[in-house]
C-alpha cells in the first residue's frame, strides 16, 4: 500500500506575482481554503498517512496553516464559535505532515529528490501543488494507487486533452498494443509541436517506485537548466515498466490565473451558502 506522499511546494509562483512575493501560491484561497488544503484532503482520502511538503525558506505560511494556533482556538472558544474551532483544527485531515526545505530552485526532479530519506525505500505518491482535482466517485490519487496495486510499477497520472492542447504538456508515448485504462509506456515527449503520440498528458499526479531517487541523483539538467522529473522517468523505463492512467475527474490548474478563477466559480456554485448569490452575480455579468 502507498502510505507516503510528497507535495513539492517550493516554487516562486511567478505567474501570480506580485501577490506571491508575500503569499505562497499554494496558499492562494479557493474561497476560504487554500489550494494546498484540497490537495492534502485528496491525499488523505486516498489512504495517505504521512505527507512531506517541500518548501522554500520564504514559505512559513504553509507550516502556520497546518499547525495548531492555540491563541486563535482560545479566542474562538471564548466566543463560543465551536464550528470554527473544528474548521481550524482539521486542516491536516488526520495526516502526519512533515516539511523539508529545498535550498535552491533547481526543478521538480530536484524537489522530489529532497524526499529520499522520508520515503525510505517505499513506493510513494507525488501531488503537484498547482493541480486540484475533483472526482465524484474516487479521488484522482486513489485511482493511481489502485493502478499501482495492479501493476506494481510506476504510474503517471494523465488526462485526455484535445489535439490543439497537446503542445502544452508532456505527452505519453504508449507501447504498441497497449490498452486503456492502464497503458504501458515506451516514452514521453515534452510539448510536441505536431503529430503527438497520444492525447494523454501528464497532469500533476504520480505514483513512483524508489528507484527514481537513484536516477535523480545523477540526472543531468534539462529544460530550463533544471533537473526534470520527466527526464528521470524516461530513464526509469530502461529498468522498470512505467504506465500511465487517465484519471477520471475535473482538473483545475491553479497555477494559471484563468484556472484559478474557474476553480473559485465552480467551488462557489457547489456551496449552499454561496451558490444562489453567485449565480445572480454571474447572470448580471453575462
Amino acid at each position: 500500500m502507498i502510505k507516503k506522499a510528497v507535495v513539492p511546494a517550493a516554487g516562486w509562483g511567478t505567474r501570480f506575482l506580485p501577490i506571491t512575493k508575500a503569499v505562497p501560491k499554494e496558499m492562494l484561497p479557493i474561497i476560504d481554503k487554500p489550494a494546498l488544503s484540497y490537495i492534502i484532503e485528496e491525499a488523505v482520502a486516498s489512504g495517505i498517512e504521512e505527507i512531506l511538503i517541500i518548501i522554500s525558506s520564504n514559505k512559513g505560511a504553509i507550516q502556520s496553516y497546518f499547525e495548531h494556533n492555540v491563541e486563535l482556538e482560545q479566542f474562538l472558544k471564548e466566543k463560543n464559535k465551536l464550528d470554527d474551532i473544528k474548521l481550524i483544527k482539521n486542516t491536516s485531515y488526520g495526516a502526519k505532515i512533515f516539511y523539508t526545505t529545498q535550498e535552491e530552485q533547481l526543478g521538480l526532479g530536484h524537489a522530489v529528490l529532497q524526499a529520499e530519506r522520508f520515503i525510505n525505500g517505499e513506493p510513494f505518491a507525488v501531488l503537484l501543488g498547482d493541480d486540484v482535482y475533483v472526482s465524484e466517485e474516487k479521488p484522482a490519487l486513489l485511482q493511481l494507487i489502485d493502478a499501482y496495486n495492479d501493476k506494481k510499477s510506476s504510474i503517471l497520472g494523465t488526462m485526455e486533452v484535445p489535439l490543439e492542447d497537446t503542445k502544452l504538456y508532456g505527452i505519453c508515448i504508449p507501447k504498441k498494443d497497449s490498452v486503456k485504462p492502464i497503458v504501458e509506456l515506451e516514452g514521453v515527449v515534452e510539448k510536441p509541436k505536431s503529430n503527438p503520440p497520444s492525447h494523454s498528458a501528464i497532469s500533476g499526479r504520480y505514483v513512483l517506485t524508489p528507484k527514481i531517487f537513484q536516477l535523480l541523483k545523477d540526472q543531468k539538467r534539462g529544460a530550463g537548466n533544471e533537473i526534470q522529473l520527466t527526464d528521470s522517468i524516461l530513464r526509469l523505463m530502461d529498468y522498470e515498466k512505467v504506465f500511465s492512467f487517465d484519471m477520471i475527474g475535473k482538473r483545475y490548474d491553479i497555477g494559471s490565473k484563468i484556472g484559478y478563477i474557474e476553480a473559485i466559480i465552480d467551488f462557489g456554485l457547489k456551496r449552499d451558502d454561496l451558490k444562489k448569490d453567485l449565480k445572480e452575480i454571474l447572470s448580471k455579468k453575462i
